[in-house]
């Protein structure tokens, strides 16, 4: 049996973390009106019915939308928040988007603010403060 010629391109070193954060949750009443608005903040749609939505983020992270019973307190911060790469543009955006963001505070490691999101959550988009390095 003849040898077969070794002909395998060089891999690339795959320098980001081995491990992503896969779903993240958020409980809503209405699942497509918090899918539309995760979608005007920039969260790719992946699949949706009216009791479950799912919506890809930056890296392959899923949020995962379940329809829940639960009342929201109007203003109680959501669970999980949104990373982005410039805070001051996205807060333009949500502006001219009518999203009512609030002021950009500043903390010790991340800048960010609030917009008013779907079933009452209050949604903090805050800045990044990755390496530098693949992610």
């Amino acid at each position: 049996m003849p040898q077969k010629a070794k002909t395998k391109a060089k891999k690339k070193s795959d320098e980001r973390p081995p491990v992503a954060v896969g779903h993240v949750s958020l409980h809503v009443k209405d699942v497509p009106r918090a899918s539309e608005f995760m979608q005007v903040l920039g969260l790719r749609p992946v699949f949706e019915t009216p009791k479950f939505a799912v919506l890809e983020l930056r890296g392959g992270t899923h949020l995962i939308l379940n329809k829940s019973r639960k009342k929201i307190t109007e203003g109680e911060v959501a669970p999980v928040d949104l990373m982005v790469d410039d805070v001051k543009i996205m807060r333009e955006f949500c502006k001219k988007q009518k999203l009512k963001p609030s002021k950009i505070t500043t903390g010790s490691v991340h800048s960010s603010f609030y917009v008013p999101g779907p079933d009452g959550w209050s949604i903090k988009i805050t800045s990044s403060h990755a390496t530098g390095l693949p992610v």
